[in-house]
């Protein structure tokens, strides 16, 4: 089959450059992984097939999970398009992937609106820094100015909300699974 070898090319080039970006000799990689040093020569020039009881170990030894040593390399993961949400008043940029091992949503937004009126609250933290322009941040009765260069954190059970001050501000936030649906995901009710 075309397709598994194309995927077991890939695995055997991302295996070698793990390997040697770390600096690692075969018998390095051979040691962590409980290998010998042929059996791992051969998977990496192609001379022997590899199995699931050789993937994991050496997916462990290189510090990766079976996930992303097999994940698809095609250009359709490469480039980040923006959403843009009109009713929001954001465009934004997923910088992470999907279930991201740490847990935390890494997103660029473009803000275009106010700081609304309406203050949410929400399991968790939030922190972004600002890249361009400036940000108002409603935090309980505080309202505070976060300028280009700037970075915030808060926790999120403090009512809060955020907005452009005099234009349009970029900023790069991290966000745990709460805020990302808060921030990112379809507007809800108001927090009451």
């Amino acid at each position: 089959m075309k397709q598994d070898g194309e995927v077991e090319a890939l695995v055997r080039q991302r295996i070698r450059g793990l390997r040697v970006a770390r600096g690692w000799s075969l018998d390095d990689l051979a040691a962590r992984s409980y290998l010998s040093p042929s059996t791992l020569s051969r998977i990496e020039t192609g001379h022997r097939r590899i199995a699931l009881d050789q993937l994991t170990p050496i997916a462990r030894a290189l510090g990766t999970t079976l996930d992303q040593l097999v994940e698809s390399g095609g250009d359709d993961d490469v480039v980040i398009r923006p959403h843009r949400d009109e009713a929001r008043g954001t465009t934004t940029w997923l910088l992470s992937r999907e279930h991201s091992p740490s847990g935390v949503t890494v997103a660029k937004m473009r803000i275009t609106r106010p700081v609304p009126a309406d203050l949410r609250v929400h399991p968790g933290r939030d922190w972004f820094t600002v890249l361009s322009g400036a940000i108002v941040l409603r935090l309980g009765e505080r309202t505070i100015l976060v300028q280009t260069g700037e970075a915030a954190e808060f926790s999120t059970m403090v009512p809060h909300a955020f907005g452009a001050h005099d234009g349009p501000a970029e900023v790069l936030c991290i966000l745990d699974h709460d805020g990302e649906r808060t921030h990112l995901g379809p507007p809800g009710p108001p927090a009451g």
